[in-house]
């Protein structure tokens, strides 16, 4: 009797929790947010409801996962000009104007702005979502702008006493705020005059 391998259960896992991510991008995306429930991504899915309570003890758990790797893999694929670098060209302008370009796609792309309103939303009233949110979705964003300013420091491009972290809000905090509160379009020309309003000023030259 020819005795047949044990199944690989890390692969299965692994082939389950892929499809719980896709799952729940796909409801947030087509039914919202609140009418996303762990019944219905585990019925999207294909697996059982104790399979996700098994990983995640909330649907903003699996949402919040799912976004990262959705994330990964757009990093992965991203040509090396894209958001999840900052280009040193020597031209600090240039530099900022063509990161918020690639930013504003991804706040436009299908597969991000659902779930990044939903998860936006709901770490408003989840303090420890919120929390986990700005330290793997936004801090390491954040350090991106941090190190390209005080490169430009370094080349007596911005002022020394400048706290680089408070001079990137200049640009990164209204085209949030404007992406959140639907205050207005987001595009190229809107992020490119931020870049100029922030590096320039408002005074007279």
């Amino acid at each position: 009797m020819v005795k047949q391998p044990a199944p690989d259960t890390a692969r299965r896992s692994e082939r389950s929790r892929r499809a719980i991510y896709d799952a729940a991008i796909a409801l947030v995306a087509e039914v919202g947010y609140p009418r996303t429930t762990i019944e219905g991504i585990a019925a999207r899915a294909g697996v059982g409801k104790q399979t996700i309570y098994r990983w995640w003890s909330s649907k903003a758990d699996v949402l919040l996962e799912a976004f990262l790797d959705l994330s990964e893999q757009a990093a992965r694929e991203a040509d090396p000009q894209d958001v999840y670098v900052i280009p040193d060209t020597g031209d600090l302008a240039a530099d900022l104007k063509a990161v918020l370009r690639a930013t504003v796609d991804q706040l436009k792309d299908p597969r991000f702005e659902a779930p990044s309103r939903a998860l936006a939303a709901e770490g408003v009233v989840d303090e420890q979502l919120g929390r986990v949110m700005v330290g793997k979705l936004l801090e390491p964003s954040l350090q991106l702008y941090v190190d390209r300013l005080r490169a430009a420091q370094e080349a007596g491009q911005v002022r020394q006493e400048i706290d680089p972290r408070i001079a990137l809000e200049l640009f990164v905090s209204p085209l949030a705020q404007r992406w959140l509160q639907y205050t207005g379009p987001i595009s190229y020309e809107y992020t490119d005059t931020l870049v100029d309003y922030a590096l320039h000023g408002l005074a007279p030259r």
